[in-house]
């Protein structure tokens, strides 16, 4: 959240999948940083109900501690758009966040 502030992005924080798809019920999201461990349904499942229920908005990043390539494949699989590994860069999430936004025809805080 703390670099999300950095950025000038505003943020809601839930603390797993469900919470996802009950947060986007609520209001729409323009990004989603979904962490892919996560307690109750895992990241790559709430993206893959995240895609069947609102297609391809929101723009979702996948966030993980594991750098394997299998793990990445499996999340671009899953429906995410883009990929950031642990620990995350201040440089990094911003260059990601640019890319959402730029290929949503969003404009950037």
């Amino acid at each position: 959240m703390k670099m999300l502030t950095k950025l000038n992005y505003q943020a809601d924080l839930v603390a797993n999948g469900l919470e996802v798809l009950e947060a986007l019920e609520r209001q729409s999201y323009d990004v989603i940083l979904m962490d892919i461990q996560m307690p109750e349904m895992d990241g790559l499942t709430a993206t893959k109900k995240v895609r069947q229920r609102w297609g391809a908005r929101p723009w979702i990043i996948a966030l993980t501690a594991d750098a394997q390539s299998s793990t990445a494949q499996q999340s671009y699989d899953s429906g995410v758009n883009d990929y950031l590994t642990k620990p995350i860069r201040l440089d990094d999430l911003a260059i990601v966040l640019r890319h959402a936004y730029y290929q949503q025809n969003l404009t950037t805080p």
